[in-house]
């Protein structure tokens, strides 16, 4: 899932026009239609990255933003597992678009934690599976 606007990007718009779910994030109704095509696809047994921020930080250097509850819910409807991973270090590199604080090549630190059982969670649990999360990615970021 992405943002939208990446649809107008040049060289990402290629990406996002044959595999993204594009969200206009102002929009109950995109949003909800994002998540219902999620879930179809995650019934035919696709994989699915979501940012659960939905957004990039405006903020130099980020920090981890409240996570949304849409794809912790949709993890224990679908009955999924969730993959928590964090990106460490990628915003020290390549910060947004380059143009404020520049970009360069670099080597970005990406931690894969252990999957997440959803399995015996209700949506009742998704508040508790979102913080779980959170602390998890949180707590490898520099």
């Amino acid at each position: 899932m992405g943002k939208e606007e990446l649809l107008n990007n040049p060289v990402l718009g290629i990406f996002f026009k044959t595999i993204d779910i594009a969200v206009n994030r102002d929009s109950k109704i995109s949003a909800f239609r994002a998540f219902k095509k999620a879930g179809e696809n995650l019934e035919k047994g696709m994989s699915l990255i979501i940012f659960p921020e939905g957004k990039i930080d405006d903020n130099y250097p980020p920090k981890l933003g409240e996570f949304k509850n849409g794809p912790f819910r949709l993890a224990i409807d679908k009955n999924i597992p969730l993959v928590p991973v964090s990106i460490v270090n990628v915003w020290k590199i390549n910060w947004d678009d380059g143009a404020k604080y520049g970009s360069k090549p670099g080597i970005c630190d990406i931690y894969i934690h252990k999957p997440i059982d959803t399995s015996k969670l209700a949506d009742l649990d998704a508040d508790i599976l979102k913080e779980k999360v959170f602390q998890l990615i949180d707590s490898k970021i520099e």
